[in-house]
């Protein structure tokens, strides 16, 4: 079976939204050979010709080392590395693309899931969908990237700081050696099911904070649900086997920090515009792009109550989402809750 692991890799990045494509810059930037699978004719056009994403990533420029395709086949073929980078409800759907491009090339890569969110009705997240779709015979292992890295500021070289996550210490560092850089610097860590319950659940907080921003809110409410959101996801991640330090790492409370505050945010725009009372209809509409919060508060809210842990910031979020409740009145709702300990 081929197996080619060298100091320059071949790195087949699978989804060109905003952060496949901006992964796939950075990798280029390092030297490595990239391919950049997308199912859309135009994009490869504008990526290979002008390269840039211009949907995605406005006028930035892209590594011209990027070659685009909609071939899986042709992006994948001598990879040693696969990075899938599509949303968490065509996850499972690539990866089944994916494994038979790898049987039918008989070839072996590491796998890194690149998407933050958790399948719904499975629970699963993005390593087990992985996992469950390739045959063990063609991945020498599977890793996720996390952490606070907004593709708008990866692509214009803002410092950014990741988590490189896998189960297999050496995967971990496999990755982090192909990623980092002077603008891109990656932290191994062996606690996956922590650095995905991480990247996933400071999406519903993020909602959370968009909407306490349209209704005017200032810093005391912006802390106490960043604190209190945050003490929710470790809780979760917790009863599944996560680390509790992982979140207060850069999978946990340094993404809920970018996500929550930052306008290029999808999550926390989609709040903004709810705390302004559009419709979940409306709100998808108008941002043209996939909001991964918005399904992960349905499949958070469910978990906690499969698990019995208390979420009452992410069913606050539901009622918004899923009910029609009103923002305003929802937080006043959680402000008269039982008195309890902190802790709780």
């Amino acid at each position: 079976m081929e197996n080619n692991i060298v100091g320059k890799e071949v790195i087949a990045v699978l989804g060109a939204g905003s952060w496949g494509t901006a992964l796939a810059h950075v990798a280029a930037e390092n030297g490595h050979d990239v391919r950049l699978w997308t199912y859309k004719p135009t994009q490869v056009n504008e990526i290979n010709e002008l390269h840039r994403n211009h949907q995605y990533l406005g006028d930035n420029p892209i590594h011209p080392a990027v070659v685009a395709t909609a071939d899986m086949q042709t992006a994948v073929r001598g990879a040693t590395m696969v990075l899938t980078v599509v949303p968490t409800k065509a996850t499972r759907q690539v990866a089944r693309q994916l494994a038979a491009v790898l049987v039918a090339l008989d070839q072996q890569v590491t796998l890194v899931a690149a998407t933050k969110g958790i399948e719904a009705n499975t629970y699963k997240r993005p390593s087990e969908m992985l996992a469950e779709e390739i045959p063990q015979a063609n991945r020498l292992g599977i890793g996720i990237i996390a952490g606070p890295s907004h593709a708008e500021g990866v692509i214009k070289h803002d410092p950014t700081l990741v988590t490189m996550a896998a189960e297999d210490l050496q995967i971990a560092k496999q990755m982090q050696a192909a990623f980092s850089n002077q603008f891109f610097r990656a932290y191994t860590n062996t606690d996956l099911v922590g650095s995905e319950f991480g990247g996933a659940l400071k999406n519903v907080i993020a909602i959370g904070a968009g909407a306490i921003e349209a209704l005017g809110f200032d810093a005391n409410a912006k802390a106490a649900l960043f604190t209190r959101g945050l003490a929710e996801m470790s809780r979760l991640g917790q009863a599944f086997g996560a680390n509790p330090l992982t979140f207060m790492g850069l999978a946990g409370v340094g993404d809920l920090f970018v996500t929550a505050t930052s306008v290029h945010s999808r999550n926390f725009r989609a709040g903004l515009e709810l705390g302004k009372n559009k419709s979940v209809d409306e709100v998808v509409s108008e941002m043209g792009m996939v909001i991964e919060g918005i399904s992960t508060t349905k499949v958070v809210h469910e978990l906690g109550r499969l698990k019995h842990v208390p979420m009452p910031i992410t069913d606050a979020i539901y009622s918004v989402l899923y009910e029609g409740k009103n923002t305003k009145e929802v937080v006043t709702a959680l402000m008269e809750r039982e008195l309890q300990q902190e802790g709780n």
